[in-house]
């Protein structure tokens, strides 16, 4: 199955903004540029807001039917393994198959021999972007072979599990501690043809924290420097090992990294290269936003959910502390913020970094806080009902202009 050149991984937490993002999209492919939506979601997150992968589809296609959306759309089993897959096959067309687990377990002397023999002759190869060398497929396959071999169980099972129909196959390797450089992107690339997986998309680790729903924390042109390579990597692979042509680079937590989104489309146009991002939860931080900017019962909600988070601190952000960064002494008192008003509320959660106002501290737990509206159940998906314009005006626009105009450019 196919991606288009550009994609973006939306995520909808409670499975209500897809109209609303598909607006964005619209826009976009109004203006001339071809993007797919990907609708994602992890076995974590159904298991948090009580949702199911068919849950995930009904919604997905409800929205679709309703838009008239007539492009490329997808369904993505985030994150899942040999022990999740199974309850997502019937429901998704796109796989996102993590085996950061896996990295760093040793394979045997003879498969990694066997490995840096098969392809000891990209020490010779032409036009790579890294030096290549038989001590450095030596090392890869020491740390990522175990992973490859674990990404084909779990490629295989899918293959059995969807019979004839066609899908996406994506590999992500980027919840790991340390990044994955060109060298050895380039071995994982080798190995997963190796197994026969046709990989679409591959999620490295990259230098730097994408911390979530706020901007890249890091040395940006060194970023960019290493996302070239890596692009030139993906390039070669798909000719080299016979991998489909349209293989991308994917950037995961990907939502709200203004400052990497020039360099990322520049890059992607002067090397005729796609991409495909992940804004996960930023839609949900949006529907909090429009429930503040609403006033009334909207508030009352957001400043409900900001409570119950701040008190929930070490179970909220213990999950997710690799890709938070908050000081936790910053963080505003449930009681300060029940005297803001909409206005201050939506300006302190809003990623506007102009905005003397904006709190990144208080934006990221929040984002991780999504589990204390599940636990409102009907009464928060009744205030994103009732303040539906405010709600979807938010999320469209998040996606549209902060996302969608600088990573395409228009």
């Amino acid at each position: 199955m196919a991606l288009p050149r550009f994609s973006i991984g939306t995520g909808d937490r409670f499975g209500m903004e897809g109209r609303a993002q598909l607006a964005a999209l619209e826009a976009a492919r109004a203006a001339g540029k071809d993007v797919g939506i990907v609708w994602n979601k992890s076995a974590r997150e159904h298991a948090i807001i009580h949702s199911s992968p068919a849950d995930q589809r009904t919604a997905a296609a409800g929205a679709v039917a309703a838009s008239g959306w007539k492009a490329p759309w997808f369904v993505d089993a985030d994150h899942v393994g040999l022990k999740t897959v199974e309850a997502f096959a019937p429901h998704c067309d796109f796989f996102t198959i993590d085996v950061a687990d896996f990295i760093g377990q040793k394979s045997s002397p003879s498969e990694i021999e066997i490995f840096v023999s098969r392809h000891a002759s990209l020490a010779a190869a032409k036009g790579l972007p890294a030096t290549v060398d038989v001590e450095a497929l030596r090392r890869a396959a020491s740390r990522y072979l175990e992973a490859v071999k674990e990404a084909g169980k779990v490629y295989r099972k899918i293959v059995e599990l969807k019979r004839a129909a066609a899908f996406v196959a994506e590999v992500s390797m980027d919840e790991t501690n340390e990044p994955q450089s060109p060298a050895e992107l380039l071995a994982i690339l080798a190995a997963l043809a190796d197994e026969g997986i046709p990989v679409s998309t591959i999620a490295p680790k990259f230098s730097g924290r994408f911390n979530k729903g706020v901007d890249y924390v890091g040395d940006v042109a060194g970023f960019l420097a290493e996302f070239e390579a890596d692009v030139k990597v993906t390039q070669f692979a798909a000719k080299a090992f016979g991998l489909p042509s349209d293989l991308k680079l994917s950037i995961h937590s990907g939502s709200d990294k203004f400052s990497i989104y020039p360099g990322i489309r520049e890059i992607a146009l002067r090397l005729n290269a796609g991409f495909h991002l992940k804004t996960a939860g930023t839609t949900w931080l949006e529907e909090l936003v429009g429930l503040a900017e609403a006033g009334g019962t909207g508030l009352a909600m957001a400043k409900e959910i900001y409570r119950g988070s701040y008190g929930r601190y070490d179970e909220l952000v213990g999950p997710y502390a690799a890709v938070v960064d908050i000081d936790r002494a910053r963080l505003p008192s449930p009681s300060a913020v029940d005297a803001w008003d909409g206005r201050a509320f939506a300006a302190a959660l809003r990623h506007d970094q102009s905005e003397s106002r904006y709190d990144r501290g208080f934006r990221q737990l929040l984002h991780v806080g999504y589990k204390v509206a599940a636990e409102a159940g009907p009464r928060f998906l009744h205030a994103i009902e009732e303040h539906r314009d405010s709600v979807s005006r938010n999320v469209t626009t998040n996606l549209l202009e902060r996302h969608l105009r600088p990573l395409l450019g228009f």
